[in-house]
C-alpha cells in the first residue's frame, strides 16, 4: 500500500536546513522504478501547466489525493508518463511538468549554498548532483526546472515559478562568477545552459 506523503510539520520559512534534511532522510517513496506490471490503460488524468490534476475534465480538489497519486508518477523513456502500482500501469497527460517549485529556502553563499525547493505537492528536493537545476539555453527565454526524482535527463522534473528563478538570478549576479551560475549542495548550475 502506498501512504501519501507526510504534510510539513511546520511552515516551510520557519524550516531552518537541518530540519528539511532530516525530512528528506526520512521521505520513502514506492519503487516504482521496479514495478513493471503487464495491465495498461488510460487514467484519463491530466496535471495542467499550472500543477493542478484533473480526472475526467474535472479538478482534483483533494491535496491528499494529489500527493498521493504524486508518489506513484513515472516518467517513461520515451517522455510520456504514467502512474504505476504493482498491478497497474496507467497513462497521464503532462501538459509541462507534473511538479511546481512554489518556495525556495537558501542557506549559505556562493559554492557553500545549499537551496532547499518545496514543491506544489509539498515534497521537498535540496538541488545539487542528484537534482540539478536547469535554466534552458535561452537567456532571453528561460525554461527553469529542477530535476525531482528518476533518471537525470528523463525524470519528472519541476517548474521553477518565476519569482523563484529571479530570487535565483539575483543570487547568481551577487556570486560574480563567470559565466553567471548558482550552486548548491556542492555543485554548479550555469544561469544558461550550453
Amino acid at each position: 500500500m502506498v501512504t501519501p506523503a507526510p504534510s510539513l510539520p511546520k511552515d516551510f520559512a520557519q524550516l531552518s536546513l537541518t530540519e528539511a534534511a532530516e525530512l528528506l532522510a526520512a521521505r520513502k517513496l514506492p519503487p516504482v522504478e521496479s514495478w513493471h506490471p503487464e495491465r495498461e490503460g488510460d487514467s484519463f488524468m491530466e496535471i495542467r501547466a499550472d500543477g493542478s490534476w484533473f480526472h475526467e475534465g474535472g479538478r482534483i480538489n483533494r491535496p491528499a489525493m494529489v500527493k498521493l497519486f504524486s508518489t506513484i508518477l513515472r516518467r517513461e523513456a520515451d517522455g510520456s508518463h504514467v502512474l504505476v502500482t504493482p498491478a497497474e500501469k496507467l497513462m497521464i497527460a503532462v501538459e509541462d511538468t507534473p511538479f511546481r517549485a512554489v518556495e525556495m529556502k537558501s542557506e549559505g553563499e556562493g559554492k557553500d549554498r545549499k537551496l532547499v525547493f518545496r514543491l506544489d505537492t509539498d515534497d521537498l528536493v535540496m538541488a545539487g548532483p542528484d537534482h540539478p537545476l536547469s535554466f534552458g539555453r535561452d537567456a532571453d527565454q528561460p525554461d527553469p526546472r529542477l530535476h525531482v526524482r528518476g533518471a537525470v535527463g528523463n525524470g519528472l522534473e519541476a517548474r521553477i515559478d518565476r519569482a523563484l528563478y529571479y530570487g535565483i538570478v539575483e543570487m547568481a549576479l551577487a556570486d560574480r562568477s563567470d559565466p553567471p551560475a548558482i550552486w548548491s549542495n556542492g555543485a554548479p548550475f550555469p544561469l544558461v545552459d550550453r
